[in-house]
C-alpha cells in the first residue's frame, strides 16, 4: 500500500516562501506521476500542479511563475516550492500519486492521497 506524508505548511506573510514536501513508501511505481491539490474552505479541492513520471511540468495558471514542483526519484520525494504567497492560496495542500498516462489535472485519475497539510497565507 503507498502511502504519501506531506510536510512543510504553516503559516506565511503575503508575499512569503513556503516548501512543501512529500515522501512516498511502501509499494511505489517505477513509472507514477506525482500532484499537488489543494482545497480551501468552501470550494473544490482543486489542482495546483504537476510532475510526470517523464519529467513534464504543469501547473494551474494561478501559480504559474510563483510554484515551482520537483521531485527526487531516488528518494521518492515531491516537492512544492510556493514563492510570492497570496492570501488566496490558503487551503489545505495535498500530494497525490497516479499512473504513467492517467489525466495529469484530474482528481479522479490520482488513486493515493496524503493527509494534506494547511497553507494559510495571513498577515
Amino acid at each position: 500500500q503507498v502511502q504519501l506524508v506531506e510536510s512543510g505548511g504553516g503559516l506565511v506573510q503575503p508575499g512569503g516562501s513556503l516548501t512543501l514536501s512529500c515522501a512516498a513508501s511502501g509499494h511505489t511505481f517505477s513509472t507514477y506521476n506525482m500532484g499537488w491539490f489543494r482545497q480551501a474552505p468552501g470550494k473544490e479541492r482543486e489542482f495546483v500542479a504537476a510532475q510526470a513520471w517523464g519529467g513534464s511540468r504543469y501547473y494551474h495558471d494561478s501559480v504559474k511563475g510563483r510554484f515551482t514542483i520537483s521531485r527526487d526519484n531516488a528518494k521518492n520525494t515531491v516537492y512544492l516550492q510556493m514563492n510570492s504567497l497570496k492570501p488566496e492560496d490558503t487551503a489545505v495542500y495535498y500530494c497525490s500519486l497516479s499512473y504513467a498516462g492517467s489525466s495529469i489535472r484530474n482528481a479522479n485519475e490520482y488513486p493515493y492521497w496524503g493527509q494534506g497539510t494547511q497553507v494559510t497565507v495571513s498577515s
